[in-house]
């Protein structure tokens, strides 16, 4: 029989000044852990069933007909069942499908093995990697076969993802930045909210290789000073890997409120930010061709011109009509100085009057970040890249249709890549916008 241990004390980490209440602590608990057997914190008294004891007024509220009565106990009835949906009632549907998960072999994709605690935050966070073609939740590195979500802590496994990737758009050095950037590399006693040593994090290296460079990333994050604790993520040889069950695949598209409720209650994003800085948890930037994570500050000032340092470090902005790009015609695509990631491309450049370049849309919505700026007595909205967190220019919305926007940014923030070089420059993929219609 599964031992229910004690429910700890609610988290209160006192490192980063947060406060987690007890209540909304054992919610996502009993979000994440519906089986005692799974390890520490799981389904203990004091969880999810709190939150009924409410006063309760047996003769109903006054004015109260039957109608509404029977309305108030189905939904409440469809409220328990969707709560208490768990691993036993998947049970049969996961039985048999352990490997469904896994990708066809392809010998033009490796393979990377990483745990970092919770798998449903790990397997959203690696699936936004380009160069990533599958990240598949499950278990690792444990000593009896089979393992299931009841029994893998007892069985010695840890909660890990298999990242499926094309090196040839993503290297494992890359993937190593991300990795350490997306966990507590000091916790031995889980990741976050997550307590116990199924949740410990772990690089699990698949060849000579991917061990080395473990090896060397681990000691020069460790020289970095970012940690004041020692290092304890393990690296260890990876031995075998079990897909977990359907519904553990994907939760956050699957879930997203009941996930986005868990990451936020656990502490991991707030952590990452007081660890990285803004933008820090994402500046390790794979898939952007011959990038890896932000260069420090020393190599910023040596790589960059006064000027665009002084525009994507300072918040500074160029001079209009003095500057490189307000009035480039040729086609191509415009990219971070810093880190490379694709922004605008020609096909949506305009003229402006303003004399910089301006652009009614994105190229990669998902590589900007709009904050609000309210320097300069006015409010505007600034725009940085995600992966480099360069300061780029602001957005506003007095622009041409078909977006009525006008991204206005400074070109000593970005780096002009024409048609002809796309391909060796590692962009290929974006030539087709440039194909004529024949």
């Amino acid at each position: 029989m599964p031992v229910i241990r004690p429910t700890p004390a609610p988290l209160n980490s006192g490192d980063l000044g947060l406060d987690f209440p007890a209540l909304g602590y054992n919610y996502i608990n009993n979000l994440r852990k519906s089986s005692p057997a799974h390890g520490p914190e799981r389904g203990e008294p004091g969880g999810l069933k709190n939150l009924h004891r409410w006063p309760v007024n047996r003769n109903g509220p006054k004015g109260m007909n039957l109608r509404t009565i029977l309305v108030i106990l189905l939904l409440g009835v469809a409220v328990a069942l969707t709560m208490s949906l768990g691993p036993a009632d998947h049970r049969s549907m996961a039985q048999g499908k352990m490997g469904a998960h896994m990708h066809e072999n392809r010998p033009d994709l490796s393979t990377a093995t990483f745990a970092g605690g919770c798998f449903w935050c790990v397997q959203a966070d690696f699936e936004k990697v380009p160069g990533v073609v599958q990240v598949v939740s499950g278990y690792a590195g444990g000593r009896q076969a089979n393992p299931t979500y009841e029994d893998y802590a007892e069985k010695g496994y840890v909660e890990a993802v298999q990242v499926l990737y094309d090196p040839r758009k993503v290297s494992y050095q890359e993937l190593l930045d991300y990795f350490w950037r997306h966990v507590d590399p000091t916790d031995a006693g889980g990741q976050f909210v997550d307590r116990g040593p199924q949740y410990r994090s772990v690089i699990f290296y698949h060849d000579d290789e991917q061990n080395r460079l473990a090896e060397e990333s681990k000691e020069k994050l460790a020289r970095s000073g970012r940690f004041q604790k020692p290092l304890v993520t393990e690296i260890l040889q990876f031995t075998n890997f079990y897909p977990a069950e359907d519904y553990h695949q994907d939760y956050s598209q699957k879930n997203p409120i009941r996930y986005k409720y868990y990451r936020w209650n656990s502490g991991r994003d707030q952590f990452l930010e007081k660890i990285w800085g803004h933008g820090g948890q994402k500046a390790a930037n794979p898939g952007v061709p011959g990038k890896s994570s932000k260069p420090s500050d020393e190599e910023l000032r040596r790589k960059l011109t006064p000027r665009q340092y002084e525009v994507t470090q300072q918040e500074g902005t160029e001079p209009a009509f003095h500057n490189e790009y307000w009035d480039n015609h040729r086609e191509g695509i415009y990219v971070d100085i810093v880190s490379g990631e694709p922004l605008f491309s020609s096909l949506d450049k305009y003229d402006s009057d303003t004399g910089w370049p301006s652009f009614t849309r994105p190229l990669e919505p998902g590589n900007l970040v709009e904050k609000e700026d309210r320097r300069l007595f006015s409010v505007r909205t600034e725009v940085r890249s995600l992966h480099g967190d360069s300061h780029l220019g602001h957005v506003f919305k007095d622009g041409p249709p078909p977006t009525g926007l006008r991204y206005c940014m400074n070109s000593a923030a970005l780096r002009f890549i024409p048609e002809e070089d796309l391909e060796k420059e590692g962009y290929g993929k974006y030539l087709k916008l440039f194909e004529k219609p024949k």
